[in-house]
Order: structure tokens, then sequence, then C-alpha cells
């Protein structure tokens, strides 16, 4: 059994903890993230420690107290350090390109596909088959990257597709002729 939420957030320097109720602000070098969190979960902020406390042992209570803690701490890592996905296009003829904050790749379809870039993440093309997506809250870029993969996912007899730096996929192995 997990008791992630027993463990203290210790917080860097420059970094700011506000909460107003449930609605709880984290300010640090980067920027500045604010979210609401379940108000059956208490947050206790005792300097540079922030600890999370649940009133009883209800299996959805605990699974809580887990989920608030951990979001906390991505919020807190996203503004001192931020996150960042890289998104590789394997395949024949897969690229992308940036053009203003429009993101335009071409995989495999018979027109190239569009994104229009997302508020709190930045978008860079380093070379023609990576996209490098980065910003300071964990869930804007994994959903951004989500969906950007959702496109062309990486199949499995070729292994063409976009996917994320480091993904391993699952190959099979095509008909035999006879």
């Amino acid at each position: 059994m997990s008791r992630i939420g027993y463990k203290v957030v210790t917080l860097p320097a420059g970094v700011e903890v506000k909460q107003n109720g449930n609605d709880v602000t984290v300010k640090g070098p980067k920027g500045e993230l604010t979210r609401t969190f379940a108000d059956i979960i208490t947050m206790k902020v005792d300097g540079t420690e922030v600890s999370f406390t649940r009133p009883s042992d209800d299996s959805k209570v605990k699974a809580i107290h887990g989920t608030t803690r951990a979001n906390f701490a991505n919020m807190v890592e996203g503004v001192t350090d931020g996150f960042k996905k890289t998104l590789k296009l394997v395949g024949v003829g897969y690229r992308a390109q940036l053009q203003g904050k429009k993101l335009i790749m071409n995989v495999g379809y018979s027109n190239p596909v569009e994104f229009d870039g997302r508020e709190g993440v930045s978008v860079e093309v380093p070379d023609n088959t990576t996209v490098i997506l980065s910003g300071i809250s964990k869930q804007q870029v994994g959903d951004y990257a989500a969906e950007i993969r959702g496109i062309r996912p990486p199949e499995p007899y070729k292994g063409k597709g976009i996917r994320y730096e480091g993904e391993q996929v699952r190959r099979k192995e095509g008909k035999t002729g006879k």
C-alpha cells in the first residue's frame, strides 16, 4: 500500500505557497500555478515544509490524499524546473515544422496536420523529426503531447508513427507468404 500522502514536500528557495480555502497558488522562478484541491484533505505549511493530512482511513479518502500530495509536488517541481516531453516522428516522409506558433506535421495523410499553439506550453522543432514540448504544468504538457501523439500512434508492424522519446514499441511479425 502506498503512503505517498504522508511524505512531506520540501519547498526549494524562491518558491511561495498561498492558500485561499481550497485554492492553492504556488509561485516560483518559472511562473505561477493555481489549483483547487479537495476540501477533505488538510494542507499545512510549516516554513519550507508542506504536509497533508486526511480525516479517515476510507479507501477513497486515501486515494485523494495521495493524489493531492502528488499534484502539489508536481506544481512545486513545475515552477522550479518545468516539464518537458520529446516526441519523435518515425516514418518515411514524416516531418514537422513550426510556422509562428503553429505546429505543422506531415505524417502520412493527404494533407498536413496543424496544431495551434497552446497557452502555457512552448513548442520547439530542433530538426524535422523531433518535437519538444515544455511548460510549467505537467498536466498541460502531457495532454498536449498525448493529443499530438494521437494523430498517428506507432503501429506494431513497421513501427511508423509519433512516439515519445525512449518509448518501446512492441513489434509484430507480419504475414508469411507461402
